[in-house]
């Protein structure tokens, strides 16, 4: 077949384009940073702008290395940061404001007193989702009440929303396709995972109109055709979801039970529950995994805020490693962290504890503590965190998993894998290709046009790389986990319910 599937991976800190070939194999990819703004103390932004130009750089770096046009492109798939939330001009597709990211933390008062007023449970039995800040309906509203004439405009019907995805949309479509799929739309907390709509109840509790939010798809299969110069022909596009989502779906995680983990700069388990939403028990996230034709899958998810970002801390905070890369040597050079624990909150914990107010804390710390104490305590706890989320979707699901499925910039640290095998006692699969994200996205849109068949055809592609198996030391690995719980008790304030 000599077409190809160009995968757009919009991240939070850079934007990536990857041509994969029937066989799901990498032929291209170009990646470009972009700059993250910080106006105040746990406020993060985006200049939506910049998140265009440098994604619609990097498709045109990706096609010219190996010589193609749009001709030879038969879909395009998207995958992008969640939650990041966007508001353009419905006529000119000017942004009123800049992107408000997901970590950001601004509205996290006005989640306290949500909560406090008792909305708490109705809104995750219609979401799925606990009250945060980290979720797209409370950046609407502080958008619309702190943007000079924008809820004027937003009644009057002359405003859009969107996450990341819907505003690439509208880009590759001269601002004429107002769309976002199922798996997007489920992370804003004002979709109703069940009926499948904009919940009327939520968004009249946030104030925010109805008109501003895109018609919701399914997550394979054509919504648009661009009409961008990028491309001298029209190209489907066929394929959108979710990073997290995407992952999922990248490492064929297509039986309820199945397991992956991204670690990204956060890290996020998702496991595939099958055609039923599980409300968890544990205050883990129940969400919407795709759409394909007309059979929904759901996913339990475990959110953690801070990991593969815990290592560019040390890099640019503590300068105890030059690159990110150096940090697995400086962790290796000891054999343990001689009793030193890192909770690594630098934006609060997420699942299973949810304390927005948690900080990172460092204990254990003796005069023999050194650097490289820090940086494996760093490594291990990123691992902790997934442990207490899978623990928590074991719980939740009645199910323990067979193994976990890896990918991300951190997987590729074998310290961290082998630790994290230890901790769960369970096989850890690295597969072939790490790319899971934009691969998700790619196979979500060929499957769109018939680029694939099915899913099996999918799924006979995908390889391991390398297996992590556990070493067996269950007496270490309970003492070592029980200074974990203490550390972390040590951590949580109580101030979120």
């Amino acid at each position: 077949m000599d077409q190809y599937i160009l995968s757009l991976d919009q991240g939070t800190s850079s934007s990536r384009a990857i041509v994969f070939d029937h066989e799901g194999n990498i032929c291209s990819m170009a990646q470009h940073e972009f700059p993250q703004i910080f106006p105040h103390s746990g406020w993060v932004e985006h200049d939506p702008h910049q998140i265009w130009g440098s994604q619609a750089s990097v498709v045109a770096e990706a096609i010219s290395q190996i010589g193609i046009n749009g001709h030879d492109i038969a879909a395009i798939g998207i995958t992008n940061q969640r939650e990041t939330t966007i508001v353009w001009d419905a006529d000119t597709g000017e942004p009123i404001y800049n992107g408000i990211v997901w970590q950001d933390r601004r509205t996290s008062e006005y989640c306290d007193r949500l909560r406090e007023e008792g909305y708490g449970e109705m809104i995750r039995e219609k979401t799925g989702l606990v009250i945060d800040a980290y979720f797209s309906a409370t950046k609407i509203k502080w958008i619309l009440d702190n943007v000079a004439g924008a809820r004027r405009r937003a009644e009057e019907g002359k405003l859009r929303f969107g996450t990341v995805d819907s505003w690439l949309v509208s880009c590759l479509t001269r601002h004429h396709v107002h769309v976002t799929d199922v798996t997007n739309a489920s992370r804003t907390m004002l979709f109703n995972i069940h009926t499948l709509e904009w919940d009327k109840d939520l968004l009249k509790l946030f104030d925010i109109p109805e008109s501003m939010m895109p018609e919701v798809r399914a997550s394979s299969g054509e919504v648009a055709r661009t009409t961008t110069t990028i491309f001298a022909h029209e190209i489907p596009i066929a394929g959108i979801a979710g990073d997290q989502q995407a992952a999922l779906f990248g490492q064929m995680c297509v039986e309820p039970g199945a397991v992956k983990n991204t670690y990204g700069t956060g890290c996020f388990l998702l496991m595939n529950s099958g055609d039923r939403p599980i409300l968890s028990k544990t205050r883990l996230l129940t969400t919407i995994a795709w759409k394909i034709g007309d059979t929904v899958s759901y996913a339990l998810e475990g959110s953690i805020f801070v990991g593969g970002s815990v290592v560019q801390w040390l890099r640019d905070g503590l300068h105890c490693i030059a690159g990110s890369g150096d940090v697995e040597a400086l962790a290796a050079s000891v054999p343990d962290t001689d009793g030193v624990y890192f909770v690594p909150a630098l934006t609060g914990l997420g699942a299973p504890y949810w304390d927005q107010y948690a900080r990172g804390i460092i204990s254990g710390i003796s005069r023999g503590t050194t650097t490289a104490h820090i940086a494996r305590a760093a490594l291990e706890g990123i691992a902790y965190q997934v442990y207490d989320i899978v623990k928590a979707m074991e719980n939740d699901s009645g199910l323990r998993i067979a193994n976990l499925k890896v990918d991300g910039g951190a997987s590729r640290n074998n310290l961290l894998m082998q630790f994290q095998s230890d901790i769960l006692d369970t096989e850890v699969l690295r597969p072939q290709i790490t790319e899971t994200t934009a691969l998700g996205a790619a196979y979500l849109a060929g499957l769109g046009v018939g680029y694939w068949a099915d899913i099996p055809e999918i799924k006979a592609q995908w390889q391991v790389e390398r297996k992590f198996t556990p070493t067996g030391d269950d007496a270490r690995v309970a003492r070592e986990l029980e200074g974990w719980h203490a550390a972390v008790a040590r951590d949580l304030t109580g101030k979120t319910k």
